[in-house]
């Protein structure tokens, strides 16, 4: 037998052999006693090091460890004594494979996970539209855009709540970004900007019963800190 095959035990222990090079390492090892006790030694420690990282192997897990492989000295089986070393060697090895599978698994979970939550908060503030949206008390009142649109203001003391709805006809020049404002007794407060080529929100404002107005601008992008004039609209609340 080749020193190469000797060297597929490490891959064969974690099962990154394609079917013919698993095919033919399974011929060698019912030959070769060290080599087949090198895999089942190094089977039973991949499996301990891997328990509850991955449920099936990651796409480029083979992949990876060939190529960890390509880039490591390999040495031959040719006696029980020399099993050791070389066990030291492929122990090391799956860890690493292992852990790099487990960090892609939690980064992937983190990107599933996020989703998730974006999902949930974006279902619960439908949830909370509708909410105030159908309170026995909510209050409409609709002002158009001087820039073209129009922006609506539903309001319900029973939620202490309200919702801005702005709908444009087009977003603003580049560099610029829709804002609305809450004003209470003369004093604007900004509500939220639009992001740069956005031209439709609707936002839950708590405590807008409160306020007197609802105010929109066109700002320089990100927003800014109190209104331009003149203002794109203006809806009277009391």
């Amino acid at each position: 037998m080749s020193v190469e095959i000797h060297a597929l035990v490490g891959p064969y222990a974690l099962d990154a052999l394609d079917d013919v090079e698993r095919a033919a390492f399974e011929r060698h090892l019912r030959e070769c006693e060290p080599c087949r006790l090198e895999a089942d030694d190094l089977r039973e420690t991949a499996a301990r090091l891997a328990d509850g990282a991955w449920s099936v192997p990651p796409p480029g897990l083979r992949d990876n460890v060939l190529a960890a492989i390509g880039n490591t000295r390999q040495v031959s089986a040719p006696a029980a004594r020399s099993a050791r070393p070389v066990r030291r060697m492929w122990v090391a090895a799956a860890a690493a494979v292992v852990v790099a599978a487990g960090a892609a698994g939690a980064g992937a979970w983190t990107i599933q996970d996020q989703r998730v939550r974006r999902a949930e908060a974006t279902a619960a503030q439908e949830a909370r539209v509708r909410t105030i949206l159908t309170a026995p008390d909510v209050v409409l009142r609709e002002e158009t855009l001087d820039s073209g649109g129009r922006v609506t203001v539903a309001s319900s003391r029973l939620q202490d709540a309200g919702v801005i709805m702005l709908s444009a006809d087009g977003a603003p020049a580049a560099g610029r970004v829709y804002q609305t404002w809450t004003i209470r007794a003369g004093t604007p407060s900004s509500a939220g900007a639009l992001g740069e080529g956005q031209s439709t929100a609707v936002q839950v404002i708590n405590g807008l019963p409160d306020a007197n107005q609802v105010g929109v601008t066109v700002e320089a992008a990100p927003g800014a800190t109190t209104p331009s004039a003149p203002l794109d609209a203006l809806v009277e609340l009391t």
